[in-house]
């Protein structure tokens, strides 16, 4: 039979039981331990496993960007480079632990520079956007216009 350690409104006899029971309460610490062990583990897998799709998802921003003429050349090519160097980290740290922690600050310069330039980009600049000179000539009329040449018509 498993004895009671725990007395509710008596500390008294809880500490008694405690000292009678120490074999118990080791255990219960010893486990205690292991259970947060086991849970940082499984946050720092998790968190690794997440890392895949944060690099998967910056390479598809990355080539439109570099691609469409409506961000920077240099931020679409940082923007790849990022998702590639997160992906290189996340194999060196699943493959080969040592050597992951020690290439984990030079990976992470991309990312550190591509995710706030794009996020500043945006805030900031705002996307270039392209009208057509034929959109231009139905908007405003006669091309020879020189206020619907420049678009400050629209």
């Amino acid at each position: 039979m498993i004895a009671k350690v725990y007395e509710p409104g008596d500390a008294a006899a809880t500490a008694a039981n405690v000292v009678a029971n120490s074999g118990l309460v080791r255990i219960g610490v010893a486990g205690s331990n292991a259970l947060v062990m086991l849970l940082l583990d499984t946050q720092h897998y998790r968190y690794l496993i997440a890392q895949i799709f944060f690099g998967l998802w910056l390479v598809p921003m990355g080539y439109p960007a570099c691609k469409s003429g409506m961000f920077p050349k240099a931020l679409g090519v940082v923007l790849i480079v990022a998702g590639v160097c997160y992906l290189v980290d996340l194999l060196a740290l699943f493959l080969v632990p040592d050597f992951g922690k020690q290439i984990h600050g030079f990976l992470a310069i991309a990312p550190i520079i591509a995710e706030p330039w794009m996020v500043g980009y945006l805030l900031v600049i705002g996307v270039k956007t392209v009208k057509s000179i034929a959109r231009l000539e139905r908007e405003c009329g006669a091309a020879a216009q020189p206020v619907c040449e420049l678009g400050a018509a629209v």
